[in-house]
């Protein structure tokens, strides 16, 4: 089964995405924070990962860095999920590593859409 990590501080919008996830059959896990997420994917290593930007502590952003960095995690691919729209944010995502950029909240296929693109 095809496993995709969240990483969201919002346990309310964390549980959203998870529930059109699990929906479409894929397993799924959270992580309520940067560091927490990084810890998760070196330990589980997820097939894709949707990380929030805005978090107490590291931001999405520099998660990202580290994980597109790292040796055993820079295979897995980042798609930022986030309320940050402005087009230098997505620069700065894509720029740390991530592969594609969606704003919050998400429509259901397009998420889906961009998730199978990603996993392809």
């Amino acid at each position: 089964m095809t496993t995709i990590l969240i990483v969201d501080d919002s346990p309310t919008e964390a549980n959203v995405v998870k529930s059109m996830l699990v929906e479409a059959g894929y397993e799924v896990l959270w992580a309520e924070a940067a560091d927490k997420g990084i810890a998760v994917a070196m330990n589980r290593h997820p097939d894709l990962i949707l990380m929030d930007v805005v978090m107490p502590g590291m931001s999405g952003f520099q998660a990202t860095r580290k994980l597109s960095r790292t040796p055993e995690t820079k295979d897995i691919p980042i798609l930022m999920l986030t309320t940050k729209d402005q087009d230098s944010d997505r620069v700065w995502g894509m720029r740390n590593g991530a592969k594609k950029y969606m704003v919050k909240p998400p429509e259901k296929e397009a998420l889906l859409r961009e998730i199978r693109e990603l996993l392809a």
